[in-house]
């Protein structure tokens, strides 16, 4: 008689009481005829089995993770470095925030300290992989208490810190100093290495977190407002002179910026024609080459302020930053004195530090926002290039009225 395999199976789960040694046997005979469920649940009364069971299952994974740890450890570490390049296009709200150890920017340390991580995984250094991670969690804490403080929150620094905390748990250890004495198991629950060449034996690693906290607390100096540099005060330059005043904050490589400026400008001319609305523009440095743009746009409304040749200057420089790509001060003079743009260059640091002000006394931290006081006391905050379309539009209706 011929034996046919069966090649699927027309039980998709299957439900089994006691987890002993026939259910071993059944499981073994179906997988090798081709008959394994897709589903097997096992019902025993007996909970010391049901806890082996769980105990075995879990030894086979901690020796899984033992056995490719250095791999993973090694693959975390090359997301962490890619997601640090990667900060450095981000067009997010936090992309103005900065920071550094000693002078040099946070994040080529965060690749120096996974590069690190990498060559002591290579090696399969364990101990110092380990203590590096552990190094790297008490660093951790004071840069989410530096975010959680300012309510400003990077999603790269935080997918860092994930790759971070998911390579420390892939070499964590239960720290033989726990069977041994209990009372001390809080000194030790971060784990604990040896280092025979320094003759050191179960150094706790909560010392060495520890250690890296209070390194970068003495050592970060991190901003999260994006600022000019700064210097005594003189006036922004403004269009108009009337009891409303508009205030808009923008960036000439955010796309929704020349998006609402584009839309805008027909309606803030109108609005301005009334003679009862103040328009100031304020360049927000999001990004390095801003300052550069917003200089330029002084020295230019410096040498012609007429409305006119504002909301032209705009134009050309939304178009430099965003169709020409030009990021470099003497590309963007060039370009500038082609558009036929005249330029008067003064002292814009005193202009600079005033932006810097607004900029933080309106607590901005994206771009576009649109500012409308309409009185004293009175002021609405749009935000985005929708929002400030809405905003400007109810201020020409209100003044509409007034004129009746």
């Amino acid at each position: 008689m011929r034996k046919i395999r069966v090649k699927s199976n027309p039980y998709g789960f299957i439900g089994v009481i006691d987890g002993g040694r026939i259910t071993r046997i059944l499981l073994y005979g179906w997988k090798k005829e081709g008959y394994l469920p897709g589903g097997i649940m096992v019902c025993d009364a007996r909970k010391r089995k049901l806890v082996k069971l769980w105990e075995r299952i879990m030894s086979g994974v901690a020796a899984i993770i033992r056995k490719y740890r250095h791999i993973l450890t090694i693959v975390l570490a090359l997301i962490g470095m890619g997601i640090m390049a990667y900060y450095d296009y981000c067009d997010t709200t936090c992309s103005y925030l900065k920071g550094d150890v000693l002078g040099i920017d946070l994040k080529w340390v965060g690749m120096a300290f996974m590069t690190a991580v990498i060559v002591f995984a290579a090696f399969k250094q364990t101990a110092f992989v380990r203590m590096l991670l552990a190094a790297g969690l008490g660093v951790e804490v004071h840069l989410y208490a530096f975010q959680v403080q300012n309510d400003v929150y990077c999603p790269f620094c935080l997918a860092f810190s994930v790759m971070l905390i998911l390579s420390f748990i892939l070499n964590y250890e239960v720290p033989s100093a726990w069977r041994e004495n209990r009372s001390r198991m809080w000194l030790y629950f971060l784990g604990e290495v040896n280092i025979p060449m320094l003759k050191i034996k179960r150094l706790p690693l909560l010392l060495v977190s520890v250690l890296g906290y209070l390194t970068i607390l003495l050592t970060f100096s991190g901003s999260v407002t994006p600022a000019y540099g700064q210097d005594s005060i003189r006036g922004i330059p403004t269009l108009g002179n009337g009891s409303y005043e508009v205030i808009i904050f923008s960036d000439y490589f955010c796309p929704p910026c020349k998006r609402i400026d584009t839309k805008a400008e027909p309606l803030m001319k109108e609005l301005l024609k009334t003679g009862k609305v103040k328009i100031t523009f304020v360049d927000v440095p999001f990004h390095r080459e801003t300052p550069i743009y917003a200089r330029h746009y002084l020295y230019a409304v410096n040498a012609s302020s007429d409305n006119e040749n504002v909301f032209r200057i705009r134009k050309v420089l939304f178009k430099a930053a965003q169709e020409k790509n030009i990021k470099t001060q003497q590309a963007l003079a060039a370009y500038l004195k082609e558009e036929k743009i005249n330029l008067k260059p003064y002292d814009e640091k005193p202009v600079f530090a005033l932006l810097s002000q607004m900029i933080r006394q309106n607590s901005i931290d994206q771009t576009p926002i649109c500012i409308i006081k309409y009185s004293i006391a009175g002021a609405n905050k749009y935000i985005g290039d929708e929002e400030v379309w809405n905003g400007l539009i109810q201020l020409e209706k209100i003044l509409k009225v007034e004129k009746k």
